[in-house]
């Protein structure tokens, strides 16, 4: 598996555990209210059975995935200028009547098989009918509504904090400083300062935007992590105990330049100029852990970051240096 189709499974699959952790609540609160009912004989529409249980279980996870796979290949894509506000209601709203209309439609055809009648028969939409003004009905609603905004508002704090940094926050990975082997590159763009000046400040961050973003997909492949980016300068890093670590941050920098210089006319055509940017490597030892008091971060510190940082003013034009020893 490469690792992009892995990174897009990581971002899915924790939509699906949030469906799947908040319907097993509701599950659990249906039946502590429930079972004082079937215990006084009131019939009930629905009997939590283990068959139940799991079949629901089983259900509400692949309800979640969907709603990742969703978010992930494709809505996403066109909420990005939105706030994040904007993003959590507008796209909340846009799943909700999609699982509207999924549930409409399977509960339609559920019904014509059950009843051996053509999906337009009236007896079938009198059933919907009668379900759609259900406690049942509204419950499931209720659930799908909470659900979708647990996980997009999940989903929105992880992008910007950034997936495995979120992670590594929960898992509690870096609360007491670790030393770790990391591979660091430091990319900085080529005459930023001439760039923004002819630009203007609000065009120029345009600017920046297009340019971080059409670098993502060459992090992405080589399984880097961005560690900060520092105004027109991106620091990117690899664990060395990843397969490879040393020969992907190479291939990453080399992809980079192929990403830019398959998009030289659009630059060209939208703001008149083009980015290039010089980079330089070097491996070695950093302690890694959480710091800030206002303000919690996940912090490298170490002489292998300096020593990067001044192989990089080194570097002239748009080259590349390397530091192995």
């Amino acid at each position: 598996m490469n690792p992009k189709h892995k990174r897009n499974i990581y971002r899915i699959l924790p939509f699906g555990i949030i469906f799947l952790i908040l319907g097993w609540v509701f599950l659990w609160t249906e039946f502590a209210v429930i079972s004082p009912l079937e215990a006084y004989g009131i019939e009930v529409a629905i009997k939590i059975t283990p068959k139940i249980f799991v079949f629901a279980s089983v259900s509400i996870f692949f309800v979640g995935c969907f709603v990742g796979f969703l978010e992930v290949s494709t809505i996403n894509k066109f909420f990005i200028a939105k706030t994040f506000k904007e993003k959590i209601i507008l796209k909340s709203l846009l799943y909700l009547v999609l699982l509207f209309i999924v549930t409409f439609v399977f509960y339609i055809l559920a019904a014509a098989i059950e009843m051996q009648a053509s999906i337009f028969n009236k007896a079938v939409f009198s059933r919907y009918k009668d379900f759609f003004y259900s406690l049942t009905h509204l419950s499931a609603l209720v659930q799908l509504s909470f659900s979708i905004v647990v996980s997009l508002f999940f989903s929105e704090i992880r992008d910007n904090l950034g997936q495995n940094v979120l992670y590594n926050f929960f898992t509690g990975k870096y609360h007491k400083p670790i030393l770790e082997q990391r591979v660091f590159m430091f990319i900085d763009m080529k005459s930023s300062t001439t760039i923004a000046e002819q630009l203007g400040h609000e065009v120029y961050f345009q600017f920046l935007r297009s340019y971080y973003n059409d670098l993502s997909e060459a992090i992405i492949s080589n399984e880097g992590e961005v560690y900060q980016y520092i105004g027109d300068e991106i620091v990117i890093s690899w664990p060395c105990k990843l397969k490879n670590a040393y020969f992907k941050s190479l291939k990453c920098f080399f992809d980079m330049k192929h990403d830019l210089q398959n998009r030289k006319d659009w630059y060209l055509n939208r703001y008149g100029v083009r980015p290039q940017f010089k980079g330089a490597i070097h491996f070695g030892e950093v302690t890694i852990g959480e710091i800030g008091a206002l303000k919690k971060e996940i912090f490298f510190t170490g002489d292998i970051l300096n020593t990067t940082a001044r192989i990089q003013s080194l570097c002239r034009g748009n080259g590349f240096l390397i530091k192995r020893g």
